[in-house]
């Protein structure tokens, strides 16, 4: 509860601190002193210490996991706004860097309800307050055709996700023999599974693949990613999708868990079109900022794995996978902020005028693919191992391995580009801050690539249950 309150209310703060001060930099190192509230009330909340005794009728539920969620969630937002606050203050006049940062404070209230509901309606109206700061700040860069048409096609795409939402959520209602919204009553006794709450459930799990940008409902992804500005789409790809992910594993284990065996084949097929789609066609792009958009898709599909198996593998292996893909991705987009040229060939010859970094945008590209001794290569590991912990669909634990094998190819076009390609040198405004900070993450992939109990272990001696 400590971190809902606190990301709604220091929103609020990040609204009117534009009015008392003009200096991006007091702005933005109040959103640093916010977050860094976020996870001390975070981690107050996992010791059993509220700040807060709100008395919210068993329709949030406060649970190791999703606590243990939102502090990745809040430290990879942390890093975000350390490499990247900056590139924000560059949006401003054409938004006003203190709502950026507010709208930012917003989703990451909406990730706390996603991680943490209960209930149907609050999963609702977490995704929803995720959504409407998202499509205002894909459309932030007003001058640019690019971003407007970007927010547009996400707002457009995001209400009919939600009206496919909504109608799940009343289709299982009316399945429901108590007429409840509550998870655990929906999910109690359900393995013969009627008509009507089958409709429910496969709504939902079209909606929510909307908002992870699984395929075959991904196709407003590449898009909206390219046309937002790049520091926002660095948030959408990574925070945002982590937390979405956490809400939706919560939802099909604890209301649908008793009939996986319904629902699994469903969720394979899903897995299967993502990483094929996602993968083959990032081999195809001419831009960087494009491929990471389709490797975000791909990444989804990885992610999916957990959802299929939903067991003790899964669990400790999606908190891995959100933590590495979230720190690479955001380290690549920190990099790619800095140039001028997106494409592959603006990054010829960056390991000769700019070694550091080449040196930590290999690591992260590393990590992306599944390469070992990067937190990449064990998130993967973990997500594989889940399904073959199932003794089902070993099939699909191949083709994801071949398509892993294919994501090497176009992650490493760009190490190729940065080691073995001449090009001219870029004019990059490059701070030593910055440069330390991109060292410090490409120093914990590589520490949780070789000691992922780092973070595991912290989950497995709290008490939870999955």
């Amino acid at each position: 509860m400590n971190a809902i309150i606190i990301s709604a209310v220091w929103g609020i703060i990040m609204m009117f601190s534009g009015v008392f001060t003009s200096k991006g930099s007091v702005v933005r190192n109040t959103a640093v002193l916010g977050l860094v509230l976020l996870l001390v009330g975070n981690y107050l909340d996992l010791i059993g210490y509220h700040f807060f005794p709100v008395d919210v009728h068993k329709m949030l539920f406060f649970d190791e996991f999703g606590l243990l969620a939102n502090t990745v969630i809040f430290g990879s937002t942390l890093i975000f706004v350390l490499l990247s606050g900056r590139d924000i203050e560059n949006i401003a006049p054409r938004m006003p860097v203190a709502e950026c940062f507010a709208l930012v404070f917003f989703v990451l209230c909406g990730v706390s309800l996603v991680t943490t509901f209960n209930t149907l309606l609050m999963l609702f109206l977490g995704i929803e307050i995720i959504s409407i700061p998202l499509y205002i700040l894909t459309g932030s860069d007003k001058r640019n055709l690019k971003s407007n048409e970007a927010s547009l096609k996400y707002f457009l795409m995001g209400c009919f996700s939600t009206g496919l939402m909504l109608l799940g959520i009343a289709l299982l209602y009316g399945a429901s023999p108590t007429g409840s919204f509550s998870i655990d009553e929906l999910g109690i006794g359900r393995v013969n599974l009627s008509a009507l709450y089958m409709a429910g459930l496969l709504l939902l799990l079209v909606a929510m693949g909307f908002k992870v940008s699984a395929a075959p409902f991904h196709f407003w992804t590449p898009d909206v990613y390219d046309g937002a500005p790049t520091v926002f789409t660095s948030f959408m790809a990574t925070i945002v999708k982590a937390g979405i992910f956490i809400g939706f594993i919560r939802l099909f284990n604890e209301t649908f868990g008793d009939s996986q065996s319904k629902w699994q084949l469903f969720v394979a097929i899903i897995t299967a079109t993502t990483l094929f789609i996602g993968n083959i066609t990032a081999v195809f792009q001419q831009s960087v900022k494009r491929m990471l958009a389709y490797s975000s898709i791909a990444q989804a599909g990885f992610m999916l794995l957990a959802l299929l198996s939903i067991n003790g593998l899964a669990r400790d292996g999606i908190l891995l996978y959100a933590a590495a893909y979230s720190l690479a991705t955001i380290g690549v987009f920190a990099i790619l902020i800095k140039m001028k040229d997106y494409t592959f060939e603006g990054f010829n010859g960056l390991a000769k005028h700019h070694p550091l970094l080449a040196a930590t945008c290999t690591i992260f590209l590393l990590s992306l693919a599944g390469i070992p001794l990067t937190a990449g290569f064990f998130a993967k590991y973990y997500m594989l191992a889940s399904v073959v912990e199932t003794g089902h669909y070993l099939w699909l634990v191949i083709f994801a391995v071949l398509c892993a094998a294919v994501s090497v190819y176009y992650y490493f076009r760009v190490i190729q580009a940065m080691y073995f390609k001449d090009g001219d040198a870029q004019t990059m405004e490059l701070r030593p801050a910055f440069k330390g900070l991109l060292v410090v993450v490409a120093a914990l992939i590589i520490l949780l690539g070789v000691f992922p109990q780092l973070l595991l272990d912290k989950l497995n001696t709290l008490i939870y249950t999955w």
